[in-house]
This record gives structure tokens, C-alpha cells and sequence, in this order.
């Protein structure tokens, strides 16, 4: 290079091309120049006249770039390019002498080890956490920082990692580059192809030292200590309910603005989570991908499939912490939860009766629709549920599934059972807030209730005549139809009321 020749600087800290043009005469001697003339427009690091393109912080060396023939990528070295052409040949000459993986660069190798021996080297100096890579680390502390320096520029959603972002644009534009080659099915991520492998070769590297439970993904595994820990360190900010995952914090959140982000693009259907609009989706397909290796049974929801995996093994992974009742699912053990603390999240928009279980409140809005979508095929009674209708259905067959041990009287409905079983426990759970007297059920007691507020709420829509009970209500109906369903066996005479039938005798 000639005295007086100038050449662009290249400023290693940005990663650009720095705006201030320098002499070679000036590059040999920084001296000459003032410090302030050393405050570059794209860093702006303002260097003193000592250290001025004296310690490798710049280089001006433009001219001299290694150029990659394939991709036209350029390099300051040609070790770096002959690197980076092992990236088209997909060329690994290094390998782990323990897994034997391959690699690419030897740099690379040497962090794998470190998954081996667990050893993290580089350590926060705020919160002390470290990590087994430097590059890990940097990242980390732009936490504390809350520094996000990568935009999207369709959404503008901000990422604190470059890779962050990267993986975000393709939820813009639904660019699925990574195949499964057993089954073909795609990915937007390297790392769910990963993890979507171990669904074919049964493979659980993960495992609990705790209960030696196994799992395909760390971070399934992360989130299962917290099952043992009780550790929960997400917290509402409304009502702050504290949760062990973040994403159950952000669907409890939902709750609170009734947010359901996620649309079925056939009926238009809003869900407040993924997951149940792709469970939806299959009611317009009728698909059942999920089936039992047992029973060959078929499900539209894996969960669905575990939970009667756990039927059939008689296993109940959930207990309750207050009265230690075991349950299949986690959903079942959250709805038990609000038996203990009356929680009753659900709230009907009409009437502002409140609901432990979001499906009872479904069903309390057939109530004001009198809606009764479900209709028996053989006597065509219609009902509001579908769990009414199938005790239903045993009228006609005379099924009884459920058996008392004690006298094995049968019954239509558990439920039923249930209520029976009290009768040789003579336990009543149920007590009047007025008079304090004891009943075996909860609607008994409902019932009990209005001989003290003398509510009414059965009308009889011939005479408008009000009752207290809907059997009374059924009974009053047939002054009006003249219906005699009951008759005396010895005089034949026929009765509306069954009771009429005593008296006759």
C-alpha cells in the first residue's frame, strides 16, 4: 500500500464498515490524529490516541477478503473460508470420542464435551448462573438488561437472540423447512424434528434421579422436577394464583380477559388455547389419530388415550394434597381442588349463577334456551345433557352397572349409588342453613330450602299455577291431560296419582 493511499475501515465490534477514512501514514502513526477524530458513527466507541487501531480493533485490510465460489460470502481469513465450505459439503472431521458425533470445527467439538461433563465454565456476575458457552452467557445477560436488539419487521415483536428472531419469521411465513423423512411431516424448527424423531425410535434420553421417570425432551423433564420441588414461580398479576409453567400462567391470563386467540377457519369458532382448536378441528374431520395397542380404540386426543391408558392400568398419577384422592387426569384433580376451596370460576352472563366446571355452566345455559340437543332414538324424549341421556337409555334396557357391595342393590347412575351408599353409613353431608336439618344429597337439600323461602319455580304453563317441585308440577299436568297411569290391582280403577291408590285401599 502506498503512503497517502486511503482505504474503509472495518470496525470488529459492529460488524460494518465505520464511516471515518483513514491515511496509511496516519494507520502507522495514531498519534497524529486527535482522539476525538477516533468516535466511529456505527459503534460510537471513542478511542484515546494510545490505543487507536493499535489493538486489532479495526482492520483495513477491504482488499484482501476470501471470497466463498458458492455462496459469495466473504472472509477476512482463509482458515474461516475453508471452514465455512464444510457447510456445503456437510464435511464433520471432528468426532466425540464418547457419543461419536460429528462436527464441523473443532470449536464446536470442545462444547459438546461439555454436555458430557456437565462442565459450565462461564458465570453470570449478577445472578451467578452459568453456562457451559460464552456465547450463552452474552445472551443471558441481556436479560438483566432486558436489552432486545432484534425487530421483527412485519409484526415489530422484539427478541433479545438473532435465532429468536429468525424462527419468529416463519410464523409470518409459514416456511416449514425441516422434514421428517419416516413420515414427511414438517417442521419450522430443527430441534421439534429432533424431538418429533424420538416419537418413531421410542427414544427417552432424559431421565428424573429423583423417580427414574424418562422423557424425549429436557425441558419436559425440567418441568417435571417442579412435580417434585412444588416449586411454582409464575404468579397472576390479577389474582395471583401461582403456577409451576409459564404457559399455564398465560392461559390462566386468558381468563381474566376471556383473550381466545386461536380461530377454527371452517365454523369460526374462538378457543383460548392450541390445543383445544386442534382437538376441535377433528370434529369436522373425524379424525382419530391416537389408538390404544390394547383395546384398538380410537381417539382424537392423545390425552384422551392416556387417560384411558390409566383406566385400564388402574394408575391415578394425581393426589390430592388435602384429602390424598387419587385421579387419572390432571384436569379431574384441578376440578376436585374446588370442591375444597368452593372456587367457582365460571359465571353464566344471564343469571350470574356461578360454576366450579366450565361444562356445568354450558349446560345451565340450556336452561334459559331450553335448549335439549339430545334426543333418544328409541321413545325420543329429549334431553339437555348427554350424560342424561344415557341414564336414560338404562330405562329401556334395564341396565343397572352400579352395585352396592353392602346389599347389592343395583342402580342406574353411580351417582345413585353414591347416594345409596349413605343410607348404610347414615351419613348426611348436606345441612340447612335455616333449621340445621341433615340430608343425604345436595338437591334434597336445594329442594328442603324452599319450604323455608317458599320459592316456586315450576309453573304450569295451562293454569300458570306455580310448585315448589317439578314431581308436583308432573302430577298437576295430568288434571289437564286426564292421564291415569296408575290402577288398583284388585278393583282396577285407575289413578293419576299413585298416592290416590293408597287411599282407595
Amino acid at each position: 500500500m502506498e503512503t497517502g493511499m486511503k482505504t474503509n475501515e472495518m470496525c470488529l465490534l459492529s460488524g460494518s464498515v465505520c464511516s471515518e477514512i483513514y491515511s496509511d501514514a496516519i494507520l502507522k502513526n495514531p498519534s497524529a490524529i486527535d482522539k476525538k477524530d477516533f468516535i466511529y458513527d456505527n459503534c460510537k466507541v471513542e478511542y484515546s490516541e494510545e490505543n487507536v487501531l493499535s489493538n486489532n480493533f479495526c482492520c483495513y485490510q477491504k482488499q484482501n477478503l476470501y471470497s466463498c465460489n458458492i455462496c459469495s460470502k466473504e472472509f477476512s481469513q482463509r482458515s474461516h473460508l475453508n471452514t465455512h465450505y464444510r457447510t456445503h459439503n456437510n464435511e464433520k472431521p471432528y468426532s466425540c470420542d464418547v457419543c461419536h458425533k460429528q462436527f464441523s470445527q473443532t470449536s464446536h467439538l470442545n462444547r459438546h464435551y461439555r454436555a458430557h461433563t456437565n462442565e459450565k465454565p462461564f458465570s453470570c456476575v449478577v445472578c451467578h448462573k452459568k453456562f457451559s458457552q460464552k456465547s450463552c452467557l452474552n445472551t443471558h445477560y441481556r436479560a438483566h438488561a432486558n436489552i432486545k436488539p432484534y425487530s421483527c419487521d412485519v409484526c415489530h415483536k422484539v427478541f433479545s437472540q438473532k435465532p429468536n428472531l429468525n424462527r419468529h419469521y416463519r410464523t409470518h411465513t409459514n416456511e416449514k423447512p425441516y422434514s421428517c423423512d419416516v413420515c414427511q411431516k414438517a417442521y419450522s424448527e430443527k430441534s421439534t424434528l429432533t424431538v418429533h424423531y424420538r416419537t418413531h425410535t421410542r427414544e427417552k434420553p432424559y431421565s428424573c434421579d429423583v423417580c427414574y421417570k424418562e422423557y424425549s425432551e429436557k425441558g419436559s423433564l425440567n418441568v417435571h422436577y417442579r412435580t417434585h420441588s412444588k416449586e411454582k414461580p409464575y404468579s397472576c398479576d390479577v389474582c395471583h394464583k401461582e403456577f409451576s409453567f409459564k404457559c399455564n400462567l398465560n392461559r390462566h391470563h386468558r381468563t381474566h380477559t376471556n383473550e381466545k386467540p386461536y380461530s377454527c377457519d371452517v365454523c369460526h369458532k374462538d378457543f383460548s388455547q392450541k390445543h383445544h382448536l386442534n382437538g376441535h378441528y377433528q370434529t369436522h374431520t373425524n379424525e382419530k389419530p391416537y389408538s390404544g395397542d390394547v383395546c384398538q380404540e380410537e381417539y382424537s386426543e392423545k390425552s384422551s388415550l392416556n387417560v384411558k391408558f390409566r383406566t385400564g392400568a388402574r394408575d391415578k398419577p394425581y393426589s390430592c394434597d388435602i384429602c390424598h384422592k387419587e385421579f387419572f387426569s390432571k384436569s379431574n384433580l384441578i376440578q376436585h381442588y374446588r370442591t375444597h376451596t368452593n372456587e367457582k370460576p365460571y359465571s353464566c352472563d344471564i343469571c350470574h349463577k356461578d360454576f366450579a366446571q366450565k361444562h356445568h355452566l354450558n349446560g345451565h345455559y340450556q336452561t334459559h334456551t331450553n335448549e335439549k340437543p339430545h334426543s333418544c332414538d328409541v321413545c325420543h324424549k329429549k334431553f339437555s345433557f348427554k350424560s342424561n341421556l344415557k341414564r336414560h337409555y338404562r330405562t329401556h334396557t334395564n341396565g343397572k352397572p352400579y352395585s352396592c357391595d353392602v346389599c347389592h342393590k343395583e342402580f342406574f347412575s353411580k351417582s345413585n349409588l353414591n347416594w345409596h351408599y349413605r343410607t348404610h353409613s347414615n351419613e348426611k353431608p348436606h345441612s340447612c342453613y335455616f333449621c340445621q336439618k341433615e340430608f343425604f344429597s345436595k338437591s334434597n337439600l336445594v329442594q328442603h330450602y324452599r319450604t323455608h323461602t317458599n320459592e316456586k319455580p315450576y309453573s304450569c304453563d295451562v293454569c300458570h299455577k306455580k310448585f315448589s317441585f317439578k314431581s308436583n308440577l308432573t302430577r298437576h299436568y295430568r288434571i289437564h291431560t286426564n292421564e291415569k297411569l296408575y290402577s288398583g290391582d284388585v278393583c282396577q280403577n285407575e289413578f293419576s296419582d299413585k298416592d290416590n291408590i293408597n287411599l282407595n285401599y
